[in-house]
C-alpha cells in the first residue's frame, strides 16, 4: 500500500498496544489487563501495515517474537513483553546484520552484541532490525540500494539518521521504544526529525557496543528513542541496574522534574559558521523564554570547544569511512565488497586519504575536548542549543547520490550541533518543542556535565509537563485505515 501524500501516517488504534508508552504497556502486561501475546500480535500487525509506507524494518523477527511472547523468559523484568526493534548495526543472534549497505552480504549473527544483551535484559521483545543509512554515516536514512525510510509526520521528508528506522517506527506508533545509537547525533537527529525524546548517554554510561571499543576516540553511545521522558528515564535507570560504571555519578531512577533553579547556557549558532535557520532559532529562543518563566537563569555562552573542532570531527568521520573500506572484510564479513559502497562513504574515504597526515593532531585535540568541555561547564548546569541547524529536509536533499562536495556542504550546515557531545563524551538530549508549517517537529538539545543525565531528564520532564509534545495522533490515519481494509 504505497503512501505518496504528505499527510501524516500513524498506526495508533484501539488494540492491545493502544497509545501506551512502554512504561504503561509494561504495567498493563504485568497486571494482566493485556497479555504479552496480544501486545505482540498487535505490534506485528502495525509493523506489517507501516512497512510499505515508512520502510523502517530491514529484518523481521515476528514469528520468533510471537513465540517468545507466549512464554516470557523473565516476566518480572521491568519492560517484560514490550515490543521494540534493534538497529541493524548491532548483532542479534539468529538475525542478519546489514549495516545499511549493499557492500555487506546477507549474514546471520551467531551471538548477540554486548549492548543488545544489556537492553534485552530489561525484558523487551525484539520484533526485528530497524533501518539505517550506510554504516550510519549519513544524517538521513536513504540507502542507495533500497527504498528510503520516511518520516511519519510527513512521508515526503527525511526521518533523520542514522537511527532513522527506529525513530519512524516509534513516532508512527508501531512500537513505543526502539534501540538507537549515536556517533555524531544518530539518536538525537532522528528523534528531532520525528518528534521523539532521544538521549545520548555519557561516554561509558552503558555497555560499549562492539564497534566502539576499538576506536581511538570512542564517539559512539547506545540508547533508545521514545515518545515519553519516563520511557527514556526508565530505560537508563534499568540499564544502570544491569551495569554500573563506578567512574560516573549514579543516575538512579528519575521520575520527574526537580525544584532546583538551574543556570543554563544558550548557544544559537554553531562554531562552524553556518547560521541557524529562523524556525529553529525561534524554537530555541521560545524554549529559553519558557525556562526563564519557570525560574531558571538562561544566558548566552560561548561554544565550549576549540575553533578547529568542525574540521577535526570531519576528518575523524572520514577516517571511519576509510577504515570500513580498508578493513570491511575483517570488521563485517569476509565477502565485504567495497565496490558497492555509496557516494558518501567513497567521498569521505577520498577526503581522508588526502588529509590523513593531520590525524595524530586531530585525535589529540578530540581526546582533550573532554577536559575542555568539563572546564567550560564548571559554572553551568546545562546548555540549550538547536539539535540541527535547519528544519528537517525533504527526501533527496541529503541522499548519498548527491555529488559529494555538495552533500558534504549540506551536511555541515545541517549537522552542526550534535557532534560536540560525541567527541567530549557529554550527555545530551533532544526534545520536541514545535511543528513547522509542513507538520514536521522542531526540537531543541540540552547538554549537561559528564555523568549528569539526571539534570537532562529533569529538564525534559519539566518541558513535557509545561508544553506537551506535538502529537501525531491528532491527525487522521486514513492511510492506515485503507491498509487495514485492503488486508481484510
Amino acid at each position: 500500500m504505497p503512501h505518496t501524500s504528505s499527510s501524516p501516517f500513524h498506526c495508533f488504534r484501539d488494540d492491545a498496544v493502544g497509545e501506551s508508552d512502554a512504561t504503561e504497556l509494561a504495567a498493563r502486561i504485568r497486571s494482566g489487563e493485556v497479555s504479552a501475546e496480544d501486545v505482540a500480535r498487535a505490534a506485528v500487525q502495525r509493523a506489517r501495515l507501516a512497512q510499505p509506507v515508512l520502510n523502517g524494518v530491514v529484518a523481521e523477527n515476528y514469528e520468533q517474537a510471537l513465540k517468545q511472547a507466549a512464554s516470557l523468559p523473565d516476566p518480572d523484568a521491568p519492560f517484560a513483553g514490550v515490543p521494540m526493534f534493534i538497529k541493524d548495526n548491532t548483532d542479534v543472534a539468529g538475525l542478519p546484520t546489514g549495516h545499511g549497505t549493499a557492500a555487506v552480504p546477507a549474514n546471520v549473527a551467531r551471538a548477540t552484541g554486548a549492548f543488545a544483551r544489556q537492553m534485552l535484559a530489561q525484558g523487551y521483545l525484539n520484533l526485528g532490525k530497524s533501518t539505517l543509512p550506510e554504516f550510519g554515516f549519513n544524517a538521513t536514512t536513504e540507502p542507495t540500494h533500497a527504498e528510503p525510510t520516511r518520516n511519519p509526520w510527513n512521508p515526503a521528508y527525511s526521518s533523520g539518521a542514522s537511527s532513522g528506522g527506529a525513530a519512524a517506527l516509534v513516532a508512527a506508533g508501531v512500537v513505543p521504544v526502539a534501540h538507537a545509537n549515536d556517533g555524531g547525533g544518530s539518536i538525537r537527529i532522528p528523534a528531532a526529525c520525528c518528534g521523539l525524546v532521544g538521549l545520548k548517554p555519557t561516554r561509558g554510561r552503558v555497555v560499549d557496543n562492539d564497534a566502539a571499543r576499538d576506536l581511538p576516540v570512542n564517539i559512539v553511545s547506545d540508547g533508545v528513542v521514545t515518545r515519553s521522558v519516563r520511557d527514556t528515564a526508565g530505560f537508563l535507570g534499568h540499564a544502570e541496574d544491569y551495569f554500573r560504571n563506578r567512574k560516573l555519578q549514579q543516575i538512579g531512577h528519575v521520575h520527574g522534574p526537580s525544584g532546583r533553579q538551574l543556570r543554563i547556557g544558550l548557544v544559537l549558532d554553531s562554531v562552524n559558521g553556518h547560521p541557524t535557520d529562523p524556525v529553529t532559532r525561534s524554537t530555541v529562543e521560545n524554549t529559553a523564554r519558557l525556562l526563564e518563566k519557570l525560574g531558571h537563569v538562561v544566558e548566552p555562552m560561548a561554544v565550549p570547544i576549540n575553533k578547529s573542532f568542525p574540521q577535526d570531527f570531519a576528518l575523524y568521520w572520514a577516517m571511519l569511512a576509510f577504515g570500513v573500506k580498508a578493513r570491511g572484510h575483517k570488521l563485517m564479513h569476509p565477502d565485504f565488497d567495497k565496490r558497492k559502497t555509496d557516494g558518501l562513504t567513497n567521498g569521505l574515504d577520498a577526503m581522508f586519504r588526502k588529509h590523513f597526515w593531520r590525524l595524530p593532531a586531530v585525535i589529540w585535540r578530540l581526546k582533550r575536548s573532554w577536559n575542555d568541555y568539563a572546564q567550560h561547564m564548571t559554572n553551568y548546569d546545562a546548555v540549550l542549543t538547536p539539535v540541527l541547524g535547519q528544519t528537517t529536509p525533504p527526501l533527496g536533499h541529503l541522499s548519498p547520490t548527491v555529488p559529494f562536495d555538495l552533500l558534504f556542504e549540506r551536511l555541515n550546515s545541517y549537522v552542526n550541533f550534535t557532534p560536540l557531545a560525541n567527541a567530549t563524551g557529554a550527555p545530551a538530549i533532544s526534545v520536541p518543542m514545535a511543528l513547522t508549517e509542513h507538520n514536521l517537529p522542531v526540537s531543541v538539545q540540552f547538554m549537561a556535565r559528564h555523568g549528569d543525565e539526571r539534570t537532562l531528564l529533569e529538564l525534559a520532564y519539566l518541558l513535557e509537563a509545561e508544553q506537551p509534545w506535538p502529537q501525531i495522533t491528532r491527525f487522521s490515519a486514513t492511510a492506515y485505515d485503507n491498509a487495514v481494509a485492503e488486508m481484510l
